[in-house]
């Protein structure tokens, strides 16, 4: 390709001048309205695909231009595929964390979040279904401002390189070498081999062409067997204007579900005979052909076409993620060498590393498969941080003056055990106690119950005062009273449970108030009350 020096008025004015601007007439028409899916037949196609492979491509990229356009399920996929890239978002990422060379990163990043590269995006993924596309870049001062795409039958590939695309002379033969950093060329290597046989459309082509044909018979079958035949009788005497009237007659009912008859004559309709299989067999060629699309655009059919749970839906779209990556890593390989590049070395010379563009395709995440193995694992010792948890499942850090979301717990505080007790420090739950016990596990109690919930604020209000009390206890001396009123209690509940002989006897004894079994109650209360003060201090 011809070099541009940057710094010359010459190698400026190439830059800024419109190369493979549209005309009226000539090989580049503005107004283009050659078909040739029109009367597709198997030696047609064959021709075609044929001449594609020998350089002349101006047919084949027509009938890849009209399938997009005349094939709904194979433009609907088609352009699924290309929405994939054009929806993704876009990062810059600096060569190194030096100032210049964030500086540069800023500026790339400005350039590529901008609408005018919407439409280079747009225009390069074209190249998915014929094999290449070509978008014209119109610079300004060296900076790029917009990108025009440009109808791939305007160019061709040269006669001794199938890879090197050149503009097209007038009759249609290869022209000359496109003006350096003038053209963003994108070519998919979806297969290996020459990018003119790489594009979807090629493909597709057969199935596109075979369902032409199967939509055309079942055309021609429901015109048949779709409506039933209707037979006119006339008398023996009938003259030939009436024969006229009911043949007339006859007809005008198929078209118009009208019609006038002598009062002597009749019509029948009798329902058309049914071939076996007849009425789904076209619908069933149409569906399958369609899946062989899909399966050739997607990668897959389930997203596209049978889609009957979702489970098998994600299970196949992880081929299209793989897909997708693929599509981004080379499309942002074409940017990066032949935009980014030339942008960082017209504007602050040649670097020895540049930043790089990236597409980020997003990881699909189990969320219920992360929280249900956290929940498991955590309980076993497993130290996981919270901010690779928050990443995983997209949740910002808390700020100081967020409102904060809690587990509510059925028993309140009381059900939380000495570890929950753990982690309160003394400054918070002090600040919890003056607010009067405002937690969102206790606001959130017995909400239509307000009897209930003021009972509950008040028992935790005296929890709260036993509990200071009880950061003072000695264990070895203060609770040996709990202990001995215990053991005593114990000791006469089983002597008189081994002297009972029936169950009722059992019961009697456990409601006689001389067991004190007050004592016990009161004694495990209070046991449970000094466990928790002990997990406070």
């Amino acid at each position: 390709m011809k070099e541009v020096d940057p710094k010359s008025q010459a190698g400026k004015k190439l830059l800024e001048q419109e190369v493979a601007a549209a005309s009226v007439t000539g090989v580049r028409r503005a107004w283009n309205d050659d078909s040739i899916a029109r009367g597709l037949n198997p030696a047609k196609l064959a021709n075609i695909l044929a001449a594609a492979n020998q350089g002349d491509i101006y047919d084949y990229l027509t009938l890849a231009e009209e399938m997009e356009e005349r094939e709904p399920h194979y433009g609907s996929v088609l352009r699924t595929r290309k929405l994939a890239i054009e929806g993704l978002d876009r990062h810059v990422e600096p060569a190194d964390d030096s100032e210049q060379s964030q500086k540069i990163a800023d500026d790339i990043n400005n350039l590529v979040q901008s609408a005018a590269f919407d439409d280079l995006i747009s225009a390069l993924v074209d190249g998915l279904g014929k094999g290449f596309a070509a978008s014209e870049v119109m610079w300004s001062g060296f900076k790029p401002t917009s990108y025009v795409w440009r109808d791939p039958r305007y160019f061709r590939f040269a006669d001794d390189d199938a890879y090197t695309l050149r503009l097209c002379n007038e009759d249609g033969t290869a022209g000359p070498h496109l003006p350096a950093y003038k053209f963003v060329v994108h070519q998919p290597k979806l297969k290996a081999g020459i990018p003119i046989r790489g594009g979807l459309a090629r493909m597709a082509a057969l199935s596109y062409m075979c369902k032409t044909y199967a939509l055309t018979d079942w055309m021609a079958f429901c015109e048949v067997f779709g409506m039933p035949i209707r037979v006119g009788k006339y008398g023996n005497g009938a003259s030939e204007p009436d024969k006229a009237i009911l043949k007339r007659a006859v007809a005008n009912i198929g078209t118009d579900a009208a019609a006038i008859i002598p009062e002597s004559m009749q019509v029948e309709f009798i329902e058309a005979a049914k071939a076996t299989g007849g009425e789904s067999l076209f619908e069933n060629l149409a569906n399958w052909l369609d899946k062989q699309i899909s399966k050739a655009v997607l990668g897959q059919t389930m997203t596209a076409d049978d889609g009957s749970s979702n489970a098998q839906s994600q299970v196949h779209n992880e081929v299209r993620i793989d897909l997708l990556k693929a599509d981004a890593k080379q499309m942002a390989a074409t940017i990066n060498q032949q935009l980014i590049k030339p942008y960082i070395d017209f504007n602050y010379g040649v670097q020895k590393v540049y930043p790089k563009f990236v597409l980020y395709v997003p990881e699909a995440e189990d969320i219920a498969g992360l929280v249900d193995g956290l929940a498991k694992l955590v309980p076993l010792g497993l130290k996981v941080p919270q901010n690779f948890v928050r990443g995983k499942l997209g949740i910002p850090d808390p700020q100081d003056d967020d409102e904060l979301l809690t587990a509510a717990s059925p028993q309140g505080m009381m059900g939380m055990g000495a570890p929950a007790f753990n982690r309160i420090q003394e400054r918070e739950y002090a600040e919890w106690v003056a607010n009067g016990y405002r937690d969102p596990c206790v606001a959130s109690m017995h909400s239509n119950h307000p009897k209930t919930r003021d009972a509950q604020v008040d028992a935790f209000k005296a929890l709260n005062n036993e509990q200071e009390r009880l950061h003072d206890i000695d264990a070895d001396d203060d609770m040996d009273g709990f202990i001995n009123v215990t053991e005593q209690s114990i000791k006469a509940l089983v002597g008189k449970l081994q002297a009972a002989t029936s169950f009722n006897e059992i019961l009697d004894m456990l409601n006689d108030a001389e067991l004190n079994s007050s004592d016990i109650a009161d004694a495990l209360a209070l046991s449970g009350i000094k466990a928790f003060a002990d997990g406070v201090k």
